[in-house]
């Protein structure tokens, strides 16, 4: 896709698909740099956006034709309860290709939050956006 930007592709997906939300997903991993985040698992706060085409479960009323997001969050919350990733980023990444391995999601949008990241703020978050690759 030679000239498309990637604000391009996000809003093509954004302006094109329906949207599934899994919201304020709280889960516990090893995820960090430093000694003390490696050896208790830490709370992170996941939020995801399934980008697919659902006028075909809005009309059958079939779960067969639709994203199974009650499988998708439990996916997720057994990949990332046992992961240990050193950073959110990586976290992240591992998540969208989690989201993506289902044919129906076009592409995924996941936002990592890490409470308690750094001193005087609430929170750190890692947000990023990944698109079914072409063909695939």
């Amino acid at each position: 896709m030679a000239g498309v930007t990637f604000e391009e592709t996000r809003m093509d997906a954004e302006e094109h698909w329906d949207r599934i939300h899994i919201r304020d997903l709280n889960l516990r991993c090893i995820v960090g740099l430093y000694p003390e985040e490696r050896r208790d698992k830490q709370d992170v706060t996941i939020n995801v956006v399934l980008y697919a085409d659902l006028r075909k479960p809005g009309q059958t009323d079939r779960i067969e034709d639709t994203v199974d997001y009650k499988g998708v969050k439990k996916r997720i919350v057994s990949m990332v309860e046992s992961s240990s990733s050193y950073l959110v980023e990586h976290l992240a990444q591992r998540v969208a290709d989690l989201c993506l391995e289902d044919e129906r999601v076009a592409a995924v949008r996941v936002m990592i939050d890490k409470p308690g990241a750094l001193r005087f703020a609430r929170s750190v978050a890692v947000e990023i956006f990944r698109k079914r690759a072409a063909g695939g």
